[in-house]
């Protein structure tokens, strides 16, 4: 299996944290944890399904999955290649009109987002390039073409800031009070932006400051405290939500 990680030309830097060239000769079926940003793939060959409540559904060779505050379960076929993009978290609404939240828990066609023509341009293109450089290119040179002139909104730069250095730790109300703005404004302004709310996205962040913590000698008792949660059972509850799983199974497979 294959997942190299590449990182973008200056103009994208701001908007994408990296892309990652993915293959698997084998069929395999996975779980996808919640992360902190939007994600595109390009399949240049292979077919990707999810997987949910025991049925099986096709994706779109080309597609884009929203933040999510649970984990999703993929198959894919043999032989499959993929090109991801992670956007950064204030990247994606620098590419479409579409508010990021409106993507929300969903893995949608990316011919719903951006033109249809250029989306299969592209596809057609990845299935002829022959290297993982002239792949990375192609997928730069369309985000390049749909890149917008317009404003960073900074105050959610500022807020996914504050939310990162208090490892998802921090109360909504103090986050307000730090950025002299009230929750009901900043809240609209952060799930357009960012594309959940800042008490999920939060949430998302102290989970995968969880998982790090998970492989170190610390006991699970420490964990949960030390994230601030309120108690063992919303620790589990969280965790399950997150995962299908209970934390101290998960640490068994690390």
């Amino acid at each position: 299996m294959k997942f190299d990680k590449h990182f973008p030309t200056d103009p994208l830097k701001p908007y994408i944290k990296y892309f990652v060239v993915s293959e698997n000769d084998f069929e395999n079926e996975y779980k996808v944890f919640p992360s902190s940003s939007l994600v595109i793939g390009f399949q240049y060959k292979g077919q990707l399904s999810s997987l949910q409540n025991g049925t099986e559904s096709r994706l779109d060779s080309a597609g884009i999955t929203g933040i999510s505050d649970s984990y999703k379960i993929f198959k894919n076929s043999k032989d499959i290649g993929t090109v991801l993009v992670y956007f950064t978290e204030i990247g994606f609404t620098h590419f479409v009109s579409h508010p990021a939240n409106d993507l929300f828990n969903l893995s949608l066609s990316l011919e719903d987002i951006f033109n249809k023509n250029l989306v299969r341009e592209v596809e057609e293109k990845l299935v002829a390039a022959t290297t993982d450089y002239q792949r990375i290119k192609i997928v730069e040179q369309f985000l390049i073409s749909q890149l917008k002139d317009i404003q960073t909104d900074k105050l959610i730069v500022e807020a996914v800031k504050l939310i990162y250095q208090s490892n998802g730790t921090i109360r909504i109300k103090e986050l307000n009070e730090k950025l002299f703005i009230s929750q009901s404004p900043f809240e609209k302004r952060f799930r357009k932006v960012v594309g959940t709310t800042p008490k999920k996205f939060s949430s998302i962040i102290r989970f995968n400051k969880v998982v790090a913590n998970l492989s170190e000698t610390k006991s699970l008792t420490d964990i949960c405290y030390e994230n601030n949660f309120f108690d063992q059972a919303h620790f589990i509850k969280d965790f399950k939500q997150f995962t299908g799983n209970t934390p101290e199974n998960f640490k068994r497979f690390l």
